[in-house]
């Protein structure tokens, strides 16, 4: 499935790192930016959700929640952002629902790992509608958060 911007959001219920249930619709009033990642611990992931990391307050300042999302269990999302010091919810979507219902899950990625959640951005506006959508094929590629901060920006 794809989702397209100007549909409602797809609604879902995922467990943190702390492995309390986390449901995109209670953020209703609140803009979201959901960020897709392969997988934790590596390099390119590290990379985009330390930038999250360190430029937070512009997301706080535009009414913004940041959850990254990725296939890894709540265990080890919990270690990566203990790591890391994220300051933002790192969600599992083990079971691959969520990845699959925005569209963004390679069936074959690499060392012949499957069901893997491919780096992508949606922006969810306050009404839980899809404002920006990008889905990347190439992990090794990063969204475009110019485009991305301009929309939080426009939307707040």
């Amino acid at each position: 499935m794809k989702v397209e911007v100007g549909q409602p959001a797809p609604d879902f219920t995922l467990h943190n790192s702390n492995k309390e249930k986390v449901t995109l619709s209670s953020y209703k009033g609140k803009n979201v930016l959901l960020l897709f990642f392969p997988q934790a611990f590596t390099r390119v992931c590290t990379k985009e959700l330390c930038g999250i990391r360190d430029d937070i307050n512009r997301y706080a300042n535009a009414n913004a929640e940041v959850f990254g999302i990725s296939v890894d269990s709540v265990f080890t999302l919990a270690k990566f952002k203990e790591d890391q010091g994220y300051n933002f919810p790192l969600l599992s979507d083990f079971n691959k629902e969520v990845s699959e219902a925005y569209g963004s899950l390679y069936q074959d990625w690499i060392l012949d790992m499957k069901g893997v959640s491919k780096r992508s951005a949606f922006i969810i506006d306050k009404a839980g509608i899809i404002r920006y959508a990008e889905v990347l094929e190439k992990a090794g590629d990063v969204p475009n958060f110019e485009t991305i901060n301009a929309i939080l920006a426009e939307l707040n």
